[in-house]
């Protein structure tokens, strides 16, 4: 699982024009006055929206997980109750 994570952390990311207009405005001047805080703004909103979805997979497999193991405790205390004779 964490190998999966650190794979995900070097995949290619593709450019995003989709910012709210004050937040390109300010970057749009900021490039051209040389600066160079504009140039990560596209990767920092691209991470911020990913965390989101991480946690939620990580939930949801939790869960599932979690529902797997139980029913496999359930399968095996009715199979060690047919061994003893106790079957309802």
């Amino acid at each position: 699982m964490i190998g999966f994570l650190g794979l995900l952390t070097f995949l290619p990311v593709q450019e995003a024009d989709a910012q709210c207009p004050m937040c390109r405005m300010s970057a749009e001047s900021n490039l051209k006055e040389g600066g160079s805080d504009g140039k990560g703004l596209n990767k920092g909103i691209l991470y911020m929206l990913t965390a989101p979805y991480l946690f939620a997979g990580l939930l949801g497999y939790t869960y599932f997980k979690y529902q797997r193991k139980t029913k496999e405790e359930q399968r095996l205390n009715e199979l060690t109750s047919i061994e003893k004779g106790q079957l309802n």
